[in-house]
């Protein structure tokens, strides 16, 4: 944990607030969990090792129970390796007013990586880079680069014409002081502007730039319709393109430039890796170590911010409040990044899918912040470079070990010790020498020999390289800090349906799970200057996809025992039912506090996180971890489909009515519905089953449990029974799932079998 004094804020570059009574309940809530924990053990090891007289009746629970203790122990260690996010609460306030003159300030470069133009619309990608061309800096200290992996010519021409829209709409931003530095966005809610600039001058200006917007929009879908399927869409074998977009590269009659405006652009370069199908290109992860190169011989700056396409710039100070961080002495040498939450402009206040993650960045990313600090996840995030290259860069540069580990090139060499010197790369002319070194450095054969993904940049051979490659950086002693202001810095388009959610959790849940099977495991790796704390924060995150095993299980077996009249759990009368009762409890009432106390949403929200929970454990967190087996097994190949960021009427329309929208695969659908259909049948017969021979008392819980069930799954039986729309379950799912439950109902059976 962080420990050092305040300065004044007059002097300081931002102040730590350690919150301590947060962190006194939390621990008094651990202690009293853990308790309740030993005594729900020890309940279960004397039914084991102190045998009843009744020997048929223990031998009759002796299965059950000993599945039950081995599903406690495991929630036991996954609940136990999530605490240390609760112990120290912390949270930053910068002072970018403090900062010293434009002229001292450290550059940044933009990473923005785009794939596929017909799941990443063009025209939002460019709002995307506008917004960043946008963010209040320096304009010779900030360059943006957009990696198009797909070598799409739409995209080409769609940066082209952002550049010229820019000329008007960065004079214009800078002008009136717009907190909303995304066009699209601010168009679509022009009034969110404070009353005392508009006036006459503001409104006049505003329909000008406006005009210029329409048209923008207008050659964008143009070209998209021009286009015919095939030069549209992502080409996977291409050669390596970088240009530096300027006013050479529009063309006449194109678009009308704003020629005033030249002086205040930020350098702009459209980057397209080399592709061939011979070579692996190793995705997002690939894409980004292409811009890292690219851009070390361009602009080289010592800072990078990366963004996902569809995640624009909300505020015009993010960087100057992440650069804060970068210049505090106090904790600047070993500081590797700065990260800030995700947020999107498409959620409801209620998220029935979860997607913003409500409870991870207020709570969870609070609390690792007072220990080594958040992972990078993958956008929101400025990176210091030097954290990437793997080199011992300040106490002098072996050329030798250099060319190893990054390739051949003299001219990236050189950059390495031109990091931090500003008039390094700030007026450098990029000619056309430089210019085809860069292509040498995003073609497909440059990484080969080296070590790029391997120890350099941003780490290969998993779907989660961002997640990855912040455990390896922590592991070598970098440290981040996480940063969340109360107006949004930057927002995004998260995914309102079911389908796209199950689809994006298996590659997430599937790369976690990889973690979990090899040599990095975070408990067992080594070397590694990670603090136990953050070992065990790490270790949580990469078994979140185990947590099927808790899901199907309870989803399961607790209603067969039900059922068949077997009970799991104490009596109530029992003393120790105030163990089992406690843990259960005390879980669900922490989880609601999390959620409407320190997140501050609706108990709505609560219900439908946790019924995306039991979603996600019968679908993409079980899949993810079987897709992570066969690909180890070598029997498929890793693979990544970019999350389709198209909105469309029909899908939003579901979304904002808060229904699920269950137009999905049989294989998501099929696991979910079965677990529905059985807890119903298990409750219905167990209840008649106590109503003929009792012992209500040693049934109670597990009665309580597909209720709890039963009532999380409100949504499912409504889309079975209740609606009769193109979004509901259909009804030859709902025949396959009942076909399922009475072969499961069968296999109860098996439990009362000695």
């Amino acid at each position: 944990m962080e420990n050092y004094s305040h300065d004044s804020h007059s002097h300081s570059l931002h102040h730590l607030h350690f919150h301590k009574t947060r962190s006194i309940l939390n621990l008094a809530y651990c202690l009293a969990y853990i308790l309740a924990l030993i005594t729900l053990f020890y309940y279960r090891l004397c039914f084991f090792f102190f045998k009843t007289e009744d020997k048929e009746y223990h031998n009759l629970l002796f299965k059950p129970w000993i599945l039950s203790f081995a599903v406690e122990l495991l929630y036991s260690f996954i609940w136990s390796i999530k605490q240390p996010m609760n112990l120290w609460p912390v949270t930053r306030t910068v002072f970018p007013e403090n900062l010293p003159n434009d002229d001292k300030l450290p550059g940044i470069d933009v990473f923005i990586c785009t794939v596929d133009p017909d799941r990443e619309p063009t025209f939002e990608v460019m709002n995307t880079v506008i917004s960043a061309m946008s963010l209040d800096y320096p304009p010779k200290k900030l360059s943006v680069y957009l990696s198009d992996d797909g070598g799409a010519y739409v995209t080409l021409y769609g940066i082209k014409q952002a550049w010229a829209f820019a000329t008007w709409w960065l004079p214009f931003s800078k002008r009136f002081n717009l907190k909303t530095i995304c066009p699209r966005a601010f168009f679509q809610n022009p009034d969110m502007v404070d009353s005392q600039i508009q006036t006459q001058e503001f409104f006049y200006h505003r329909k000008i730039v406006q005009e210029k917007f329409e048209a923008f929009n207008q050659r964008i879908r143009s070209m998209e319709q021009i286009l015919d399927e095939n030069s549209k869409t992502t080409s996977r074998d291409h050669p390596p393109l970088v240009q530096v977009i300027d006013e050479k590269s529009i063309e006449e009659d194109d678009a009308i430039l704003n020629l005033e405006a030249i002086d205040m652009m930020p350098r702009l370069v459209y980057v397209a890796r080399e592709k061939r199908a011979s070579h692996l290109h190793n995705f997002k992860a690939g894409a980004l170590n292409t811009l890292l190169r690219v851009s070390s011989i361009i602009s080289n700056f010592a800072y990078i911010l990366v963004l996902d396409c569809d995640m624009y710039c909300n505020d015009s100070s993010s960087a100057r409040q992440a650069v804060c961080f970068f210049l505090d002495p106090k904790i600047s040498p070993s500081l590797g990044w700065v990260q800030f939450p995700q947020k999107f402009h498409n959620i409801s206040q209620t998220d029935i899918y979860d997607s913003q993650y409500r409870v991870t960045w207020p709570v969870y990313w609070t609390g690792i912040s007072g220990l080594q600090g958040p992972t990078i996840t993958g956008t929101n995030v400025f990176i210091n470079r030097k954290a990437f290259y793997g080199l011992n860069i300040d106490d002098g540069l072996d050329l030798k070990e250099a060319r190893n580990s990054l390739g051949s090139s003299s001219e990236f060499i050189k950059s390495l010790r031109q990091i931090e010197k500003p008039n390094s790369a700030i007026d450098r002319e990029i000619s056309s020498v430089l210019l085809k070194e860069a292509h040498y450095l995003a073609s497909c054969t440059y990484e080969k020999g080296t070590k790029w993904g391997q120890k350099v940049g941003f780490w290969y051979n998993t779907i989660v390289e961002d997640v990855f490659t912040s455990h390896i950086l922590q592991s070598k002693g970098w440290r981040s800090v996480y940063l969340n202001p109360e107006r949004p810095q930057f927002l995004g388009s998260a995914t309102t349906t079911l389908d796209q959610m199950l689809v994006q959790g298996i590659r997430w849940y599937g790369g976690f799970a990889d973690v979990v099977l090899s040599k990095y495991f975070p408990l067992f790796y080594r070397p590694s200057k990670m603090g136990i704390f953050q070992k065990m924060y790490y270790c949580w995150m990469f078994c979140m996809p185990i947590d099927f095993i808790l899901v199907l299980w309870f989803a399961f077996v607790p209603p067969l025992c039900f059922l068949y009249g077997i009970p799991l759990y104490p009596k109530v009368s029992d003393p120790f039912f105030a163990a089992f009762a406690f843990v259960y409890v005390s879980s669900q009432l922490k989880h609601l506090c999390d959620i409407a106390v320190l997140s501050g949403g609706p108990i709505k929200a609560w219900l439908n996180e946790q019924r995306i929970w039991i979603v996600k454990g019968l679908s993409c967190y079980l899949y993810g971890t079987i897709e992570c087996i066969i690909t180890k097994m070598g029997i498929r190949k890793l693979t990544f489909n970019p999350t389709n960021k198209v909105q469309d009427n029909d899908t939003t329309y579901w979304y904002q009515m808060e229904k699920y929208d269950f137009r999905t695969s049989n294989l998501f659908l099929i696991p979910i519905v079965t677990a529905v259909t059985l807890n119903m049948a298990c409750l219905v017969g167990g209840v008649a089953r106590l109503n003929v021979a009792g012992n209500w008392e040693a049934m109670f819980a597990q009665m309580i449990l597909s209720i709890y069930a039963l009532v999380m799954s409100f949504p499912v039986i409504e889309a079975m029974f209740l609606r009769n729309d193109d979004a509901c379950i259909p009804l030859t799912t709902t025949m396959m799932s009942i076909m399922l439950t009475l072969l499961l109902l069968s296999f109860g059976n098996f439990l009362v079998l000695d």
